[in-house]
């Protein structure tokens, strides 16, 4: 996989027809699954509540979002909610490709401020666990790309908070010449983390 920081291949977990790597950064998880391919087409699992808890992920969750992105270079991000309404996710690609990136935000981590990266497909089989604590967003690689993600809490419109996407700071490869990246009005605004303060 190409675009990838902060994946530690080493540590493995599996359930059932789920398997899971660690990253560098206490807590995320990158977590595949089987398809069952034939002539017909592909089955696969992409949730079972059982085989994530002996994965580790021990939340419900309670909602399922779904995007839409027509263009490609589009970044979504970077949004978390506050406690205590805060979610952890679970983010899987339908159609085409992301850069997918978490920013560690939990007081007192020795990786506070550090951040994953990593590329998910529509055809790749995998998904990115986070628990709450973390900013989420990502760039599509590719036009048209439809994103879902579970959430273990709905969304809080007063605890709605962002980080900027393009904080030198953050030192996030994003993979996009300057300028190119699209925008919505309320991406440009996110602060960046030296004004953010502790969150979590």
């Amino acid at each position: 996989m190409s675009g990838n920081t902060g994946l530690e291949l080493v540590a493995t977990l599996r359930s059932g027809h789920f398997e899971a790597r660690r990253f560098d950064i206490d807590g995320p998880l990158l977590i595949s699954t089987r398809r069952l391919a034939d002539t017909r087409g592909f089955f696969t699992e992409t949730y079972s509540r059982r085989h994530f808890a002996e994965l580790g992920v021990a939340e419900e969750f309670v909602q399922e979002n779904q995007s839409l992105t027509l263009c490609a270079d589009t970044v979504r991000g970077l949004h978390f909610q506050l406690p205590p309404r805060a979610q952890a996710k679970l983010v899987r690609v339908i159609r085409g490709t992301i850069l997918d990136v978490a920013v560690d935000l939990r007081r007192g981590s020795p990786d506070y401020g550090r951040h994953i990266a990593i590329e998910l497909s529509a055809d790749g089989d995998e998904m990115i666990y986070l628990p709450a604590g973390f900013a989420h967003g990502f760039v599509t690689r590719e036009p048209e790309t439809v994103v879902a993600y579970k959430v273990s809490d709905t969304y809080a419109p007063a605890h709605d908070r962002g980080l900027a996407w393009d904080d030198p700071a953050l030192g996030i490869d994003w993979g996009l010449p300057p300028g190119a990246a699209v925008l919505s009005e309320k991406d440009r605004t996110w602060p960046r983390l030296a004004d953010l303060g502790p969150v979590f």
